[in-house]
């Protein structure tokens, strides 16, 4: 049906209205980024003590597994389970990566599995590499994030003590740990320079690992191959893997999403969020990790995969079938992603 130049301009404008600019949001996020762009390429990188190099990496290291372990594969997806010890480490590694707090991060992330490229994902990589990148922070959510958002069960997040507190906290958490503590060590351990720990480590640092994140609902959602299912958007992609230690291997990902792995390892596999929780696990710590069999995996690729799997993939698009174990919920007219449970096996 014709729709006149007028009503279009009309709902296009609604659209807006619907999500007006968050200009505090822009602000900071601007802010940030022209610092850090003034700090690597002014500060003076061959003077930096090499300890600050080491405690920059660590950081980033150590906030990417707080998101990746924790907040992503731990809390979002439950493919594991974790002791207090553990989850200790994880909250405190994910306060490290200065993002929102868990409670929010883990309600906008089963509401971008469930309704993945829909008006209710939070960050619909079909509005484009931008949006899907940062411009959805920069925004007030779509009215339908809110309402799925608000149907989600976040019960047992709630009923973790440790998460409840950072929930409640988390503001205060984000600020000692993301920015008070790594800013403090350097000068006080070892003698750096204030400005170079301010510049360097509490803004390149923490510029470089929200850009890493965020990679993984752009990037990730756009550019790659699809081995495991060439129905939903997310992709295979290398980048984003180096970037965020583990977090790329997304077709498989949203295919299989309880797995605690994230990715199909093989011999070449960039994980270490993985070997991380293996070690846990070998002390105890992390225990009844979740995994698919390898005859599912091959089951999936050969009847959804695009035919680039290295060892299962013939070059053809796979066969339009149901796997017929563990078929993912019919998510109504949002249900673009026809992806398995989110949680596996118990």
């Amino acid at each position: 049906m014709h729709v006149p130049l007028d009503s279009k301009r009309i709902s296009m404008a609604s659209e807006k209205m619907k999500q007006p600019i968050i200009w505090g949001n822009v602000i900071a996020i601007v802010l940030f980024h022209l610092l850090a762009l003034y700090g690597l390429f002014t500060l003076p990188w061959t003077q930096i003590r090499w300890q600050t190099y080491l405690w920059g990496y660590f950081l980033y290291l150590a906030g990417g597994f707080g998101v990746a372990g924790g907040a992503h594969r731990l809390y979002s997806h439950r493919t594991y389970k974790a002791k207090w010890p553990l989850r200790i480490i994880l909250l405190i590694c994910f306060s490290i990566s200065g993002q929102n707090s868990v409670y929010d991060w883990v309600r906008d992330h089963r509401v971008h599995h469930k309704f993945s490229e829909t008006d209710a994902d939070p960050h619909n990589a079909h509005r484009g590499f931008f949006f899907s990148h940062v411009g959805w922070l920069m925004k007030k959510k779509h009215p339908e994030v809110i309402r799925r958002g608000r149907q989600v069960d976040m019960s047992d997040v709630l009923a973790d003590p440790l998460a409840k507190f950072h929930k409640t906290y988390f503001t205060w958490l984000k600020l000692l740990f993301c920015f008070v503590i790594p800013i403090a060590v350097p000068p006080l351990l070892w003698n750096e320079t204030w400005y170079i720990s301010a510049l360097g480590i509490g803004v390149v640092r923490y510029v470089a690992l929200l850009n890493a994140a965020w990679s993984v609902n752009s990037l990730a959602h756009i550019w790659g191959g699809k081995p495991y299912d060439k129905q939903i958007s997310p992709t295979e992609n290398v980048l984003v893997t180096w970037l965020t230690a583990g977090e790329g291997w997304h077709n498989y990902h949203h295919a299989i999403p309880w797995d605690y792995k994230a990715a199909e390892l093989g011999p070449s596999s960039i994980n270490w969020t993985t070997y991380l929780i293996q070690m846990f696990s070998k002390i105890g710590w992390a225990y009844d990790l979740k995994s698919p069999s390898e005859e599912l995996i091959k089951k999936l690729v050969e009847r959804r995969g695009d035919g680039t799997h290295p060892k299962w993939g013939s070059g053809k698009q796979g066969k339009e079938d149901q796997i017929g174990i563990g078929d993912g919920d019919k998510y109504e007219q949002w249900g673009a992603a026809r992806e398995l449970p989110m949680e596996g096996p118990s």
